[in-house]
C-alpha cells in the first residue's frame, strides 16, 4: 500500500541547522500555495487508495485548522492507518487539535531536538522543555497517543551531560517513538555553511567534534533501548509495534506520491520531485520528468540496509555483490541469517561509506 506526503514549507522562523526547502515566506503567499496543493491533488491520477499520510514542512502545525480539513478532504483513503503531522513544540492548541483530529490526523511529530534552552536558544527555537511536557499531555489528553520527538545530536554548545538530558527528558515523556538525527553539516544551513567557512556565527565554533557526535548518539541508542524505544532504522526508535508506517515505506521502497514545493515521489519504478522554490510551485511551475532508477538492486542494498531488519541477498545479488559482502562480513560490519544481511551496530557508524559500495557498484 502506498503512501501522500504533503510539503508545507512556511515558518515563523529558520532555524540555524535547517538544510530543508523551507523558510520564512510572505503570509500572502500561503492561500496561494493552498490553492496550488489542491489544483496538484485534483489533477492527480490515482492507481492506489493511499494508507498513510505525512505532513512535513515548514511547521504544518501553523496550517489554520480550516484549511487542513479542507486539504485532507481532497485525498483519498481517510480514515488513514497512520496520517502524521509535524509540529513545532508551543504551537498546539486545543482548537487547532479539534481541527487536526477532524481532518483526520492520528500521529504528531514534536521538532524538540533539544530539552536544554541555551541549545534551543543558539540554533533560533522558541520552546522549553516545559512547553514539550505540556504538548504531550494536551495531545495524549485529545486521544493523540502516538507521538513522535525528534532529537539533534551535535548542537552548538552541546556537552554529554546536556545531551544525556535531553534523553532522560524523552525517556520520562514514555512517547512511543523518537528520531534522532547527527548534525548535518552542509551549505543549505545557516549553521553548516558557517562551519565549512570556518566562523564563528549561529555557535559554529562551539559546534562538538564529529566522534563526540558519534558518542551522543551512541548514548542515545543505549538509553532509549534500555526503555524499550528500540533503533528498527538509524535514525528511528519506537516500542514494539509504533514503527512509523509511512516512513517505512521510504526504505522498504514502497510507492509514496508527494505534493507541493520541493516534494518527491516515486512508483517504485522511477523518482520525480517538484520544483524547490514556493514561488515557482505557486506559479504553476510543478514536477521534473520522471526519471526510472537506473539500478534498483543496488538502491534497495544502500536504502534497505538502513534499517535493522536489514534486507535478503539473492543467488544474483551474491554474485553482483559478493565481494563487497564478504569484505563487510569479514570486517564485522555486516552480519548474516539465512539469506539476510543486515548491519552491525558498528557497521551503522559508517553506513556512508558501505553505501557507496553499492553506489560505485
Amino acid at each position: 500500500m502506498a503512501g501522500i506526503y504533503i510539503s508545507w514549507p512556511f515558518c515563523a522562523q529558520k532555524c540555524t541547522y535547517c538544510n530543508f526547502a523551507s523558510g520564512v515566506l510572505p503570509k500572502e503567499l500561503e492561500a496561494g500555495y493552498l490553492e496550488a496543493l489542491l489544483g496538484e491533488i485534483g489533477k492527480h491520477k490515482w492507481r492506489w487508495t493511499p494508507e498513510t499520510l505525512y505532513i512535513g514542512g515548514g511547521t504544518p502545525s501553523s496550517i489554520s485548522p480550516a484549511h487542513l480539513i479542507r486539504l485532507t478532504g481532497a485525498l483519498p483513503g481517510k480514515p488513514w492507518c497512520e496520517a502524521t503531522l509535524e509540529a513545532a513544540p508551543g504551537t498546539i492548541t486545543a482548537e487547532r487539535l479539534t481541527g487536526w483530529i477532524d481532518a483526520g490526523i492520528n500521529r504528531i511529530s514534536l521538532g524538540v531536538q533539544s530539552f536544554i534552552r541555551q541549545e534551543l536558544a543558539r540554533t533560533g527555537r522558541k520552546h522549553s522543555a516545559e512547553i514539550v511536557e505540556q504538548d504531550v499531555a494536551m495531545l495524549r489528553a485529545h486521544g493523540i497517543p502516538n507521538i513522535n520527538i525528534d532529537l539533534i545530536a551535535g548542537l552548538p554548545g552541546q556537552t554529554e551531560t546536556s545531551w544525556r538530558e535531553s534523553v532522560a527528558a524523552t525517556v520520562r515523556l514514555d512517547v512511543p517513538h523518537v528520531s534522532v538525527y547527527m548534525l548535518e553539516v552542509d551549505e543549505e544551513s545557516r549553521l553548516g555553511a558557517e562551519i565549512l567557512l570556518g566562523g564563528k556565527r549561529y555557535g559554529a565554533s562551539d559546534v562538538p567534534a564529529d566522534d563526540r557526535i558519534a558518542d551522543f548518539y551512541e548514548i542515545a541508542v543505549e538509553e532509549l533501548e534500555q526503555a524499550g524505544i528500540l533503533r528498527y532504522e538509524i535514525s528511528n526508535f519506537a516500542k514494539p509495534g509504533a514503527e512509523s508506517v509511512h516512513n517505512l515505506k521510504y526504505w522498504r521502497r514502497e510507492s509514496y506520491i508527494g505534493f507541493g514545493a520541493d516534494a518527491h515521489s516515486f512508483d517504485s519504478e522511477a523518482r520525480w520531485q517538484n520544483v524547490e522554490s514556493v514561488r515557482e510551485y505557486v506559479a504553476g511551475h510543478k514536477a521534473a520528468a520522471p526519471e526510472h532508477v537506473q539500478d534498483p538492486r543496488a538502491e534497495r542494498f544502500f536504502v534497505g540496509l538502513r534499517l535493522a531488519e536489514g534486507v535478503e541477498a539473492s543467488a544474483s545479488d551474491w554474485t553482483r555483490f559478493g565481494p563487497a559482502f564478504d569484505r563487510f562480513l569479514s570486517g564485522g560490519v555486516m552480519e548474516q541469517s539465512g539469506n539476510r544481511l543486515r548491519l552491525t551496530p558498528r557497521g551503522l557508524m559508517v553506513s556512508n561509506e558501505i553505501f557507496e559500495e553499492f553506489l560505485n557498484a
